[in-house]
């Protein structure tokens, strides 16, 4: 009988859990690059974003989720009602996210679009894999911001059409430019030339469920 594997011990994430905006319906938070965005089946794995919240606030809930390597804006909402109605624009695809990140070389193109479906890969979890046949669809906006001389690296932000796991991770490798210090799917060069994964969500809009305004919020990107 093969010995069980020990459990992936998450570092302590001293970074706080920044409020950029509050009402009695919800939140946007900043999420910082380290934590989790839900605690984990370990106990040792507690600490998330969602576990910090509830101590003040207990009925918030995550509507949507970030690596624990990204940094960036979330939505919380602040009762059930409001989960299921912004829940519903993440259904529908009425909410628009945009990402900041820095990838290994130079791009040739300024824009592009990348449309790689994707599907788990039951044999190495938690990764996700390139399938032509049974993948779900997946797409990515991509616009060149700054080619980085001296790093030989690209700043690029992303605009997921879709969203499935570990999909812009996924895409830059698959167009030869993966993320900087992505521990997944970059080469042994690009994970070492950044001490976190180089990925931030910079942008969220979405309509106000109580008002029906359309909210842009930004989290100004760290790196």
């Amino acid at each position: 009988m093969q010995p069980l594997a020990d459990p992936f011990i998450v570092p302590v994430c001293k970074d706080e859990v920044t409020i950029l905006y509050q009402d009695e319906h919800l939140m946007l938070i900043n999420k910082p690059s380290g934590l989790l965005t839900l605690s984990g089946k370990h106990p040792l794995n507690r600490d998330s974003v969602h576990y910090r919240l509830i101590q003040d606030f207990p009925a918030a809930s995550m509507l949507h989720r970030l690596d624990f390597g990204t940094s960036g804006i979330m939505i919380v909402a602040m009762n059930k009602q409001i989960n299921a109605h912004i829940g519903r624009q993440f259904q529908q695809r009425l909410i628009e996210k945009t990402y900041i990140a820095i990838l290994h070389g130079h791009l040739l193109e300024n824009t592009g679009r990348i449309d790689i479906p994707l599907a788990k890969d039951k044999e190495n979890f938690p990764l996700q894999k390139i399938c032509y046949e049974s993948g779900k669809k997946a797409e990515t906006k991509y616009r060149v911001l700054e080619r980085m001389q001296e790093s030989l690296a690209s700043r690029v932000e992303f605009v997921p059409i879709s969203g499935r796991t570990h999909q812009l991770r996924i895409h830059s490798q698959a167009i030869g430019h993966p993320i900087l210090g992505c521990d997944l799917y970059a080469t042994d060069e690009a994970f070492i030339m950044a001490d976190r994964l180089m990925l931030h969500a910079t942008e969220i809009e979405f309509d106000h469920p109580v008002s029906g305004e359309r909210i842009k919020a930004v989290s100004p990107c760290p790196f």
